[in-house]
């Protein structure tokens, strides 16, 4: 026993070598506690985990201080923001009314809070320049103050000019309809390009009968619900009704909207013109010319003197000076105080006239940092890529120089005399490259549509036989006294010339629609000459395409981002921190340079005149994608390269757009016509804007109406984004051999398959193939593809290019007739009834 126990306490235990075999752990599908991650720690604690366990704690103990801080700074920013507006540190609440329905006047409106027993006191008759029906109006009570002008909606773009402004829009609806055809119009065109505050008003139901009241109400908020739902609709009737309404629009919610809060702007409510003399004239221009003061309330942001101001309609113009007149409206009306010099130095000051306070001289403008009016970029046609000639290129001018030109010249000319005469081929060869270089897309386009004219100039004799003789028939049946006045009646609403323009584009949307991108080959020419600009691509999503490769000549005048996004925020968070020049809510006067005569005269013509401030970079020319869908009230064909007319945030201008789809690929295919169904991004030469911004298209007619074709918003500016236009060559298999077949009508000539002999075929039904030879010298071609051809298929060749915008950029936009919901109406008793 004794032995036994020496053994053991002299066996040592057993030590497992490397070789051990370590078996995995059972994965009973539960995490390890913190107990078992501390036990196998040991107490070591990494770096990452203690900080992550003290910004833990310290989340813990302060989330609800933070929560709250928050939570209260919102809340003091939009409390000042709402105090500011229509108090004595800011402008007046600027309210425009507008009236929805053709039978009734918002005159009545505005003549109802006009009266003293609104409670408004310190009455200022027309204190918007060019609108005779404003007013501005004190309200002690609540000590604030409003500025009414009640606009027309027969101006469309004045409508749009002044909703862009204005802090609150008043609709007055009719009692029964609430809005008519027009009035809907309208407010599509304002919820598209983005809608401020707004009240209902109605006036008319206080004077029903209890019982139709009720049924009133009820009615008129049925068919309001539909564009406002959850607002109440307000009488306006009494005195009484409109201290109401006038403590709504002082208490209600301000909508934000993002285009006009990043830019200063003001709405002219004094405007003076003074024509520059030929001796003092600032700029190089067409007589005209002439210094604009506009005097107004500064609204969004402060003002700077140095940076460039945009006049709705007219153009990007420089400032001069600041001024400060006294204030035409203020809240209180005690003797002012004398200023104290701000961060821009000791202000001047300049007499009045007699009876007037003197005027004190804000701010001037330095040359030497004030915006530069250059729109487009200095093109020097000598900046190009100029490399050393190959010797090739030496033998061949060497060879040009020797071989002499036989030329008739006149008697006496020496050799020197006659090599500067051109021949008249050479001429004709220059004048076409330089056309052909220049409008390639523009000759691509009339030779599709001398295609398509051709084709129903063929058809037409026959039908129209076919037609006469119909007419003819129907004469003899019906009597033509009968339906003589009817018939007038009906004609004097078309207009033949645009009745055969639509025609014509019905017939080239719906043939593309049918037929996507399809065209014929032409007879008459070699097709490697008429699609040489075009190229094949193996995958339109893969294949690379150059974005510097070719680009037109106009691409030279415009400017470019390196990242238009980073640059965006960057402008748009140094705007939102600046802190000088004219803040918000003074009343000042602006001195702007160089300003043409017509837009007093437009003033003076009872338009408003809106004025922004632009962000750096925005007079600038560059191209801009917008995004908008099709609006549903038209429904007439939009061709690509067709002058529209652009509502771009505060810009107003008219252009020629090209249209593509809206993908994340970098290759972006482009419509011929603007689609109904799906978003379209439209290309367009324009000044860079920085979004967000409200978009809508219109379209001239010929009689002078705009009508409203597409709504959106803009996307981005982006001179490299490629969209390339498709064109599809058809051919129809002739012989069938399994994989093989024999194709014609595709192309006519052995050259031009050679020529595209490269570019991979597709059919209908999914095959892929290529051209194996050419069959002959009519067209007809050996083509193989990847699976059995069938004899019902037809095969395609896809063909792509880059195009461009026109560039047909103008700020001037023709004022609209009133829009009208297109409807002949015929009397019924006339129509013979049987």
């Amino acid at each position: 026993m004794v032995k036994m126990a020496a053994n053991e306490e002299k066996q040592q235990g057993h030590r497992p070598g490397v070789f051990k075999q370590k078996n995995k752990g059972h994965k009973h599908g539960k995490h390890r506690t913190k107990g078992e991650i501390e036990r196998e720690n040991k107490g070591r604690v990494s770096v990452t985990a203690l900080t992550k366990k003290q910004r833990k704690e310290h989340k813990r103990m302060d989330r609800r201080n933070k929560a709250n801080q928050l939570r209260k700074n919102k809340k003091d920013m939009v409390l000042t923001e709402k105090r500011r507006l229509g108090t004595r540190d800011g402008p007046p609440h600027l309210v425009a009314v507008v009236s929805l329905h053709g039978g009734i006047d918002a005159g009545t409106v505005t003549k109802l809070l006009r009266g003293e027993g609104a409670g408004g006191v310190g009455l200022q008759e027309r204190c918007i320049s060019g609108v005779t029906d404003s007013f501005g109006i004190l309200l002690p009570r609540v000590k604030q103050r409003f500025n009414f002008l009640s606009i027309s909606t027969a101006d469309i773009h004045s409508l749009l000019d002044v909703a862009k402004i204005a802090d609150s829009l008043v609709f007055v609806l009719d009692s029964d309809e609430g809005w008519d055809n027009y009035g809907e119009y309208c407010l599509s065109c304002l919820f598209a390009q983005g809608l401020p505050s707004h009240a209902l008003v109605c006036q008319g139901v206080s004077e029903l009968p209890v019982k139709k009241k009720v049924e009133s109400k009820r009615a008129l908020s049925k068919i309001t619900e539909i564009r406002f739902p959850d607002e109440r609709i307000y009488p306006l009737d009494s005195e009484q009704d409109g201290t109401l309404l006038l403590r709504h629009l002082g208490t209600q919610r301000q909508r934000k909207l993002g285009f006009r809060s990043r830019r200063a702007h003001l709405l002219a409510q004094k405007v003076s013109f003074t024509a520059n003399s030929p001796a003092e004239g600032t700029g190089v221009g067409p007589t005209g010319l002439g210094t604009l003061c506009v005097s107004g309330y500064v609204r969004g942001c402060p003002l700077q003197v140095n940076r460039l101001v945009h006049i709705t309609g007219y153009g990007d113009f420089q400032i001069s000076q600041i001024d400060a007149p006294s204030d035409p409206l203020p809240l209180i009306l005690t003797a002012t105080r004398p200023a104290k010099p701000g961060k821009e130095g000791d202000f001047d000051m300049q007499d009045g006239g007699e009876g007037e306070a003197p005027v004190r001289v804000l701010m001037k403008a330095d040359p030497s940092s004030r915006e530069s009016l250059q729109a487009e970029a200095e093109v020097d046609p000598m900046e190009g890529e100029q490399t050393w000639p190959t010797d090739s290129e030496l033998l061949e001018a060497e060879e040009a120089r020797k071989s002499k030109r036989v030329m008739k010249v006149p008697k006496g000319t020496s050799d020197y005399q006659a090599s500067w005469i051109v021949d008249e081929e050479e001429e004709s060869n220059g004048e076409i490259d330089e056309e052909s270089s220049e409008e390639d897309d523009d000759d691509d386009d009339m030779l599709d549509e001398a295609m398509e004219d051709e084709d129903n100039v063929s058809q037409g004799p026959g039908s129209e036989e076919e037609e006469e003789e119909e007419d003819e028939e129907e004469e003899e049946e019906v009597c033509a006294e009968e339906r003589a006045g009817v018939d007038e009646r009906y004609d004097e609403h078309i207009d033949v010339a645009a009745e055969e323009e639509g025609l014509k584009r019905y017939r080239e949307a719906r043939s593309n629609e049918m037929f996507p991108d399809e065209v014929d080959t032409p007879l008459d020419m070699p097709a490697r000459i008429r699609f040489q600009r075009y190229r094949g691509l193996k995958s339109f999503r893969s294949s690379p395409w150059d974005t510097m490769e070719n680009l037109p000549l106009n691409y030279s005048r415009i400017f470019q981002f390196k990242s238009f996004e980073r640059t965006r925020h960057r402008i748009l968070a140094e705007a939102a921190a600046e802190e000088e020049g004219a803040m918000v809510g003074w009343y000042v006067t602006l001195h702007i340079l160089d300003v043409p005569s017509s837009v007093m005269e437009s003033v003076q013509s009872g338009k408003p005149l809106i004025m922004v401030s632009l962000l750096p970079h925005e007079q600038k020319m560059s191209v801009m994608h917008l995004l908008v869908r099709r609006h549903p009230s038209n429904t007439e064909p939009i061709k690509s390269k067709e002058e529209l007319v652009f509502h771009c945030g505060f810009r107003r201008f008219r252009a020629s757009p090209i249209f593509s789809q809206h993908t994340s690929a970098d290759k972006h295919k482009m419509e011929r016509f603007l689609r109904p169904d799906a978003p379209t991004v439209v290309s367009v030469y324009a000044p860079i804007t920085f979004n967000p911004a409200g978009v809508l298209l219109f379209k001239q007619k010929n009689d002078g109406i705009q009508d409203l074709v597409a709504t959106g918003s803009l996307l981005s500016c982006d001179p490299q984004r490629v969209t390339l236009k498709r064109i599809v060559l058809s051919g129809h298999p002739f012989k069938i051999n399994k994989r093989s077949a024999t194709v014609r009508y595709m192309l006519f000539n052995r050259e031009d398959i050679m020529w595209f002999k490269p570019v991979e075929l597709r059919t209908k039904w999914g095959r892929r193939g290529h051209i194996k030879e050419a069959l002959g010298t009519h067209g007809h071609m050996k083509c193989v593809f990847d699976n059995q051809m069938r004899s019902q298929d037809t095969l395609l060749m896809n063909l792509f290019k880059r195009v461009y915008p026109r560039w047909t950029y103008d700020p001037y936009v023709p004022s609209s007739l009133t829009w009208f919901k297109r409807e002949i109406i015929v009397d019924t008793d006339d129509l013979d009834m049987e």
